[in-house]
């Protein structure tokens, strides 16, 4: 990975996860969750910051020892060794990734197109805004971490304030009768949320992947994933109280893309509307911007380690073509999928590719220093959680399950076909070789 200074702070690694965290999930799905929740959403927002919580933890232990721009790639290498099942893992990550970028950047357009043209925008709008937000921050990613950085902090910034004023007033002017138990749903669907939920969550991963640009990973960067997780988990509870408790869940779930925005109008009216809707440009922006940054570590490690085309690894500007490449992908994948899809599929497959890591990191708990106890509690909540969120889909649409079938076959044979048709050499990984040690 390219070194640049080791620009990624404490607090620039909180808010790249932040960046991450809040952007698609909260904004464009809320009314999604809601369908299933209703106005116990902030409910299954909970359980899903305490099953990211947990993974966070795992995680940043992973991190602290082996500190690598490639992040969960890296940890499956050191847990699993290198072979077919690691790289397939590997590979449905970085799946995965593209399809949550898709999702950010479908939001983006979706609410950039609302706020100039109305409640009916052009869906051609719709597709130019998510493609120009990807062209432009693929831009600024090929300037280097540094710029990352910068772009993350202030961004974060002004997203979390508008969110967090939104939330404070929200639930100050909240009607209690809207929230009263009496409206929730049958308990399961609370837990079968968790198959839209858990997405708003999942993009703390990728302050794993800013490990080699920390300056002390083994005390940053465990610190930042359960400082970044927090402090989303407690701003998703708020504005989900704030949401719910100023509008009927009927009408949260009708406004579905821009529920948000929605839920601006009792409190602020009008102008209310349009500042959370710039919010949820800004905030799409940042999540779009973190994670591109993370996918093209992803896909330099993995073409190091042979898991994809070497040209995913080929230097441009400073960074790699891997960016380039991604990016063109996350265009053609935001054209084909909805967003209910989308979070599905991406919630499902990082789930398991968490439980995976989580059950590998079993075996070097000794390198690690990391509870036993507390690893294993990560594993299973991230394979109940994923259990749930499968079952759930499977009743509710055929297509996500053969969508995921699919995603989890086209890893295989890329796998394959790099591995056996190309005759690459598998050079064998252990929890030592290749790992910087570092001290504090």
């Amino acid at each position: 990975m390219h070194q640049s200074g080791k620009p990624v702070s404490f607090w620039a690694a909180v808010s790249l996860g932040i960046g991450a965290m809040i952007g698609a999930g909260i904004f464009a799905l809320l009314g999604e969750a809601g369908a299933i929740s209703g106005s116990a959403v902030y409910l299954s927002f909970i359980i899903g910051g305490v099953i990211a919580l947990f993974s966070g933890y795992s995680l940043g232990k992973l991190g602290a020892r082996y500190p690598s721009s490639g992040g969960i790639v890296e940890y499956l290498a050191q847990s699993w060794g290198t072979g077919m099942f690691t790289g397939s893992m590997s590979i449905m990550l970085y799946l995965a990734a593209l399809v949550s970028l898709s999702l950010i950047a479908k939001t983006f357009g979706s609410y950039a197109s609302t706020l100039l043209q109305g409640e009916a925008p052009s869906p051609l709008w719709r597709h130019i805004f998510s493609t120009g937000i990807i062209v432009l921050f693929a831009l600024i990613n090929l300037k280097g971490a540094k710029d990352v950085a910068f772009w993350e902090k202030l961004t974060v910034a002004v997203k979390f304030l508008v969110l967090s004023g939104f939330a404070v007033a929200g639930v100050i002017y909240a009607r209690p009768e809207l929230l009263s138990p009496e409206h929730y749903p049958p308990t399961p669907d609370i837990f079968f949320s968790l198959a839209i939920t858990f997405f708003a969550y999942e993009g703390f991963r990728v302050i794993t992947n800013a490990a080699e640009d920390m300056p002390s990973p083994e005390k940053t960067l465990p610190r930042a994933m359960v400082t970044a997780i927090l402090l989303v988990m407690l701003l998703y509870i708020a504005v989900s109280l704030a949401v719910y408790g100023n509008l009927p869940a009927q009408k949260v779930i009708a406004a579905k893309d821009y529920a948000l925005a929605e839920a601006a109008l009792p409190v602020f009216g009008h102008i209310g509307f349009t500042i959370v809707s710039i919010a949820a440009l800004i905030s799409t922006a940042s999540s779009i911007n973190a994670n591109l940054y993370a996918v093209t570590n992803v896909t330099y490690q993995l073409a190091k380690d042979g898991e994809l085309p070497s040209e995913f690894g080929n230097p441009i500007g400073n960074s790699h073509e891997g960016l380039v490449i991604s990016s063109l992908l996350v265009i053609v994948l935001s054209l084909l999928f909805d967003l209910s899809e989308i979070a599905a599929i991406g919630s499902i497959s990082i789930l398991f590719v968490h439980a995976v890591t989580h059950i590998g990191h079993l075996r070097l708990t000794g390198e690690t220093g990391a509870s036993r106890l507390l690893v294993v509690l990560a594993a299973l909540l991230s394979l109940v959680a994923m259990g749930l969120a499968l079952y759930y889909v499977s009743q509710s649409s055929d297509r996500v399950v053969i969508l995921l079938a699919s995603f989890a076959g086209i890893a295989i044979l890329t796998e394959f076909t790099l591995q056996i048709l190309t005759q690459r050499e598998i050079v064998p990984r252990t929890p030592h070789r290749d790992i910087q040690k570092y001290h504090g």
